[in-house]
């Protein structure tokens, strides 16, 4: 398979969770930069913890509460970060894949009408989820992981990953209890298939 990825910069830096190696990827095909944030050592003949995290400015930098993602964002930080390695992917595909501005947009159709996140991009003539993770497995696999304990609650980012080759021998739950505001939005993941059980 032809490599989409270009290692393009790497330092360590310090952060609340503790000292990161952090490795700065170009995607090409994509024109976007990934990052890869490694913790400790990585044996590529262990299973690795892994959080595959796409990109959400709302939630990862704002704080919104309409989603679980700057939480989910904390606790797989955390979790890597008390086990002492891992990794740490942050991909740029916001909005799963369909970009900040057509996110809002997104936004604005379920607060009108009342859709939940899915129907809005439908709604917007856009798939429900353009992520793919090709690219997220060539970086893994540029890391040196071969087998992966997977922080996620999604189990299309589980096949999707698998189909490209990696061995996920575990699926590591990071679960977000709903906060009033993202009850709907949850509900909603939980009907594409998400393991939520707490709600």
């Amino acid at each position: 398979m032809q490599s989409d990825i270009h290692l393009d910069a790497t330092a360590d830096v310090k952060t609340s969770t503790g000292e990161w190696h952090m490795r700065v990827y170009t995607d090409a095909h994509h024109n976007a930069d990934h990052i890869a944030l490694i913790k400790g050592t990585i044996d590529s003949d262990s299973a690795i913890l892994v959080r595959v995290h796409s990109e959400c400015l709302t939630g990862d930098v704002l704080g919104s509460q309409h989603c679980d993602c700057g939480p989910q964002k904390e606790r797989a930080l955390a979790v890597i970060a008390d086990a002492g390695s891992g990794i740490f992917l942050y991909m740029k595909q916001e909005g799963r894949g369909i970009g900040l501005v057509n996110k809002i947009k997104a936004y604005a159709i379920q607060q009108e009408q009342g859709l939940d996140t899915y129907e809005a991009n439908k709604a917007l003539g856009l798939p429900e989820d353009l992520r793919e993770y090709g690219v997220a497995a060539q970086i893994l696999a540029d890391c040196g992981v071969k087998k992966i304990r997977l922080l996620t609650n999604n189990p299309d980012k589980v096949a999707g990953l698998r189909a490209h080759g990696l061995d996920i021998v575990d699926q590591v739950s990071v679960e977000i209890a709903p906060n009033g505001v993202n009850d709907g939005y949850l509900k909603a993941k939980r009907e594409h298939g998400h393991m939520l059980g707490g709600l």
